[in-house]
């Protein structure tokens, strides 16, 4: 742009220099005028150009940055369930003492406590720095599958039409109960967003060793306006499941979006 508005100056500055009377009379207006527009047709792909590859970095990093912020939240829950299961083992070695048992029953247990407790600070040590420090942001309780009739309960209030199956499970480990609980409220999230006050159906239920949910809207409704948010949910929530060792598939089922999510549950 600096160079066609130099260009511009130079030709207005002979047609000045040499006036209206010169040859230049006739060939320097079309020049200018020429010059100007392609001047600025180049200043309008450029920019463009500069706004693609903008769009193109910020997308890639809001991706990056809700995969990070999912793994932090990973890493967090990992510390509540974890952390719980130690002290438990911790306590119940420690309850032990008092009573009558072998000498090597009595070590043993005193190295299960030991180790409990030493695992247990390593592990508060190493996710210390991902606690926020103020207490307006301290964490609300894990989520587990007696939120479920809540989360869908949330879901009506906005407008959607939701319709919540729960088939017997068996026993859930509590990492698989947080990945059920935001599958379910992130994909009636996407539901209200692109599709509007439509039906929902929600499932969860057990194939095998696996706890599979799956959420499968009827399409938007007449005239309703889409309003994307960042996009990104779904990349967090398939990190979440991919921890986990599950696998997270969306697609298109007649007018309306499905969100299926298997996820391998060890308590089985």
């Amino acid at each position: 742009m600096p160079a066609a508005a130099a260009v511009m100056s130079v030709l207005v500055m002979s047609m000045c220099t040499v006036g209206a009377q010169g040859p230049f009379a006739l060939v320097l207006p079309p020049l200018i005028v020429g010059g100007a527009v392609a001047a600025a047709l180049w200043a309008v792909r450029r920019s463009r150009a500069d706004r693609t590859a903008y769009e193109s970095r910020l997308t890639a990093w809001a991706a990056s940055e809700a995969v990070l912020a999912e793994r932090l939240r990973i890493a967090r829950d990992l510390h509540d369930i974890v952390s719980h299961g130690l002290g438990l083992i911790t306590v119940r070695a420690a309850a032990t003492r008092h009573l009558p048992k072998p000498a090597e029953v009595e070590a043993a247990l005193t190295d299960i406590e030991e180790a409990s407790r030493h695992a247990t600070a390593e592990l508060r040590r190493m996710l210390t720095v991902l606690r926020e420090p103020s207490a307006a942001s301290r964490r609300a309780p894990v989520d587990n599958l007696d939120d479920l009739p809540g989360i869908v309960h949330t879901a009506s209030l906005a407008g959607l039409r939701p319709r919540l199956t729960i088939e017997p499970l068996g026993p859930v480990s509590q990492g698989v109960q947080v990945a059920v609980c935001k599958t379910v409220r992130e994909a009636l999230s996407n539901a209200a967003r692109y599709a509007g006050p439509t039906d929902v159906g929600v499932r969860v239920y057990r194939d095998g060793t696996s706890v599979v949910v799956t959420a499968a809207d009827t399409g938007p409704v007449d005239e309703w306006r889409a309003s994307p948010g960042a996009g990104h949910g779904l990349a967090g929530l398939r990190e979440r499941v991919g921890s986990l060792g599950g696998t997270l598939s969306t697609e298109r089922v007649d007018a309306g979006f499905r969100v299926t999510a298997r996820i391998p549950d060890e308590a089985v």
